[in-house]
């Protein structure tokens, strides 16, 4: 029914189109039916002058050839002005055509949008109420009630993970959001980063780290936060519990390469630029399973283009993908 609706108004447009290219060839044919009506006239005017000794024979063969110039030269016109006016039409079709699907495209994600931030924020919401509910209720033992409040932080976080990730792509879409860049030990921030995920939302997994000491470079301090977790957040999503993910943090041709190796299903060769793009995720959002709002990714690239960075996506030996950030040379600053 939903998508019946979305495709209505291309089913307008398409009519709309048809109707349009009718009038166009009924056009062409009034126009060319005219044409050769005055030239037939005008060859019938001419017999009757010569009937009526009006002009001589000489005299007629040159008005006809000046005819045939003329209707040759209308021709020319009525052929030069209706392909260029089908020209125009054909790209202005075209053009409203794919307004039309992006439109749909962009209702469609914003849809899915809408239905998966309703479910991440109504899962942690439950599980925080449910745990405070059992402590509330029942007699527990110290331990357990430690366990239970630590699984309600955790879900507060994400919570408020969710919520700066909105708040964050708000603030790029409104060209409001301003770097501070200081320089820093970005070797203790990756690794800092790293174990506060192990800890956390990246536990149930194998985090292998290849970090070089001591790489310094110029950055925000906030946005490549959220640039890290937002890639180390996908990578643990789309892995099955348990298997590896890889970070490492190395110089190669004097730039900074920072890589992120996931076991996961990876990401087929089509999709892998559309995932950067706003609210884009594979599937349909009423039967994925897996959580997100398809703004993780769009973040990643819209503050790596910021700091002037380049981050692309290759896929990972044995299966899985691997992301990775470029950080020239001129931002580095090896101490």
């Amino acid at each position: 029914m939903n998508s019946a609706k979305r495709t209505r108004p291309l089913l307008l447009f398409y009519i709309l189109v048809i109707y349009v290219f009718i009038q166009f060839g009924w056009w062409a044919y009034l126009l060319i039916r005219l044409n050769n009506n005055v030239a037939l006239v005008s060859q019938k005017v001419l017999v009757l002058k010569l009937q009526e000794a009006t002009i001589n024979k000489t005299e007629l063969l040159k008005e006809e050839e000046l005819l045939k110039n003329k209707l040759h030269k209308q021709w020319l016109m009525i052929f030069g002005e209706g392909s260029v006016f089908l020209i125009l039409l054909v790209l202005g079709i075209l053009r409203t055509k794919n307004s039309f699907q992006k439109e749909i495209e962009l209702s469609t994600q914003q849809r899915n949008f809408i239905l998966s931030v309703t479910h991440e924020l109504k899962s942690p919401l439950a599980s925080i109420r449910l745990q405070l509910e059992t402590i509330q209720k029942r007699s527990l033992q110290k331990t357990q009630q430690e366990e239970m409040l630590i699984d309600a932080i955790e879900d507060t976080d994400r919570l408020n993970a969710l919520v700066e990730n909105i708040l964050v792509a708000a603030r790029i879409d409104n060209h409001s959001y301003s770097l501070s860049k200081e320089s820093a030990n970005l070797s203790e921030v990756v690794k800092d980063l790293t174990e506060k995920a192990s800890a956390g939302f990246a536990r149930n997994h194998q985090i292998k780290c290849k970090i070089t000491e001591n790489i310094y470079s110029s950055f925000d301090k906030i946005g490549f936060h959220s640039i890290f977790i937002n890639l180390l957040e996908n990578a643990v999503k789309y892995s099955k519990l348990g298997t590896e993910i890889k970070v490492s943090l190395s110089t190669i041709h004097k730039a900074i390469l920072i890589s992120i190796a996931d076991q996961g299903l990876g990401i087929a060769k089509e999709e892998k630029q559309q995932v950067f793009t706003r609210f884009y995720r594979v599937g349909n959002e009423e039967t994925r399973s897996t959580k997100g709002t398809g703004l993780g990714l769009y973040i990643v690239q819209s503050l790596c283009v910021a700091h002037g960075w380049g981050v692309s996506i290759t896929d990972a030996p044995g299966g899985g993908s691997v992301f990775e950030i470029t950080i020239p040379t001129k931002q580095h600053d090896k101490q």
